[in-house]
């Protein structure tokens, strides 16, 4: 059998591969490898035991490439992150042990339980793929995706994200419970162990460079770049918003529509893959004015608003 080599194939490849472990989530997967294939992160949301970690892990697990995961943690340092130069005895001379964030993909656990400061630490490493440590900037690998996950509902020993760490997540969602038969399949997955101590890799890291420089170059009309403009500026004039989205978001939204065209086999992008990823790549860059959240507003409702008013091009 020939290895799978369009965008299409691959995702197909890598979608069944990855629901050997992952059950009812094709939707978040979509997303998760739209985000991969463009050089954005996600930040995933949701309740403990959603399979948050599970999914990152499995992710990681399918491609052969190099994996980290931090737990951060309050006492979490910048350091612990990035590295730190260490001085060698016997050569007299510090030399630079690489932190976690030296990897391919990197598994941020719960992190909004540490300190805004260590939480600062990874947004030169996801807005430029470099950090600068000691006044040295250090180059990340090509391949470099962060998943960071985070419980919505809990706030003692938490930390919210700032904004400008939010708008380096080129989106933002969240699993949901699966369906009863869902979690039927799950228990007979798991009744004598875990289906992820077992997953090997699918893909190797060139292949998927191959694909991310394949979806990017797949044709986006000047039609839906304007249609896209049209939707992230919009957030910035909303009533109860008090900061819109920024170009940030414009190119976010762009490049993920291109690789759900590629996933769907085409060789241009629609306004329904726009509309598809405007709510996950947007909603969480806005912040909303107190009154507005009082009153019941929320940045997705903010977003879907916008979708139903703009005029959908031909």
């Amino acid at each position: 059998m020939n290895a799978p080599t369009s965008p299409r194939e691959i995702y197909l490849s890598l979608m069944a591969h990855i629901g050997q472990v992952i059950q009812g989530q094709e939707v978040a997967l979509r997303k998760l490898l739209a985000a991969l294939l463009t050089g954005g992160h996600v930040l995933l949301e949701d309740f403990p035991g959603t399979g948050k970690t599970t999914l990152a892990k499995a992710l990681a697990l399918s491609i052969n490439t190099r994996f980290r995961r931090v737990q951060f943690t309050p006492d979490l340092l910048p350091s612990d992150i990035l590295g730190v130069s260490i001085y060698n005895q016997r050569d007299q001379e510090f030399r630079f042990q690489e932190g976690p964030v030296f990897t391919n993909i990197l598994l941020a656990d719960e992190i909004n339980r540490a300190s805004p400061r260590t939480q600062s630490a990874l947004l030169e490493a996801m807005g430029e793929g470099q950090v600068t440590v000691e006044g040295e900037r250090r180059q990340l690998p090509q391949l470099f995706f962060v998943i960071a996950t985070e419980n919505p509902v809990e706030f003692r020993g938490t930390y919210p994200l700032p904004e400008a760490q939010m708008d380096r997540f080129a989106m933002r969602f969240h699993l949901g419970y699966v369906t009863a038969d869902q979690e039927v399949a799950i228990l007979s997955a798991q009744e004598r162990g875990h289906p992820i101590d077992s997953l090997g890799a699918c893909l190797d890291e060139g292949t998927l460079l191959a694909m991310k420089k394949a979806v990017s170059e797949i044709r986006i009309s000047p039609e839906l770049k304007h249609y896209i403009v049209q939707l992230v500026s919009a957030t910035r004039t909303v009533p109860g918003v008090q900061l819109g989205a920024s170009p940030r978001a414009s190119i976010a939204l762009m490049k993920a529509a291109q690789a759900i065209a590629g996933f769907d086999g085409m060789a241009f992008v629609t306004p329904d893959h726009v509309q598809e990823l405007a709510v996950p790549v947007i909603a969480h860059r806005l912040v909303m004015e107190q009154q507005a959240r009082f009153s019941g507003a929320t940045p997705e409702g903010v977003v879907k608003d916008i979708l139903k008013k703009t005029p959908v091009p031909a």
